[in-house]
C-alpha cells in the first residue's frame, strides 16, 4: 500500500482506479475512527462516504504538509464535528472494536481471559473524556504518530503528548477499579 498520495494524484489525473485504490485502503479505519467521534456506526459509515464524495466532486488539493492519511482523516473528523454541530448532540466517543490479539493459544481459557481484558478495556475506555479515546484511538488503533494527531485535532505536538500521556493514567485508573493490575496495559 503506497501512502494514498500518489493513488490521489493518479485520481485527479484522470485514473479511476486511484479512487478505488483510496476507498479501499483506508475506509474501514476512517468509518471506526468517525465511529469513535459520533457513536453510531450507521452515521460513521455515511459521514465516511461522504467524505469520499468530497474528494471526488470538490478535488481538493493535497497540499502535501502531511501524509494522505492524515489529511484524510482531518477531513473525515471535519465532517462528524459539523455533524455533530448540526444535530446537537454532544460527542461521545465509543470504541467498538479492540486491536486483535497476538497471542495464538487457543484454549477456551485463553480465549476468555483475552475477551475479558478486551471488554474491560473497551467500558474503560468508554468512561473516558472524549478527548482522552480520541487520542487513544488515533495512537493506538490508527498508528498515528503525535505530529499526525495533531494535526487531525487541531492541537499542538506538545499538547497532544500532555493528552496522549494524561488518557493513558486515567485509562489506567478505569482498569484499576475494575480490579485489573498493570497487565492488561
Amino acid at each position: 500500500m503506497d501512502s494514498g498520495s500518489s493513488s490521489y494524484r493518479r485520481f485527479l489525473d484522470g485514473d479511476e482506479t486511484g479512487l478505488i485504490e483510496i476507498v479501499r485502503d483506508y475506509k474501514d479505519g476512517l468509518i471506526l475512527y468517525i465511529n469513535s467521534i459520533v457513536n453510531d456506526i450507521h452515521i460513521a459509515e455515511e459521514l465516511t462516504e461522504d467524505t469520499f464524495v468530497r474528494l471526488v466532486v470538490r478535488r481538493p488539493a493535497d497540499k502535501g504538509s502531511s501524509s494522505f492519511k492524515t489529511w484524510l482523516y482531518t477531513m473525515g473528523r471535519n465532517r462528524a464535528i459539523d455533524y455533530l454541530r448540526h444535530s446537537k448532540r454532544r460527542s461521545v466517543v465509543s470504541l467498538d472494536v479492540c486491536a486483535d490479539d497476538t497471542a495464538t493459544s487457543n484454549s477456551v481459557e485463553d480465549l476468555y481471559f483475552r475477551e475479558e481484558k478486551r471488554r474491560a478495556v473497551h467500558l474503560a475506555l468508554g468512561r473516558l473524556k472524549p478527548d482522552y479515546q480520541q487520542v487513544l484511538w488515533l495512537i493506538y488503533f490508527e498508528d498515528f504518530s503525535c505530529k499526525q494527531v495533531a494535526k487531525v485535532m487541531k492541537k499542538k505536538v506538545h499538547a497532544v503528548e500532555m493528552l496522549a500521556s494524561r488518557a493513558r493514567k486515567a485509562l489506567s485508573e478505569e482498569l484499576r477499579k475494575e480490579g485489573y493490575t498493570s497487565e492488561i496495559l
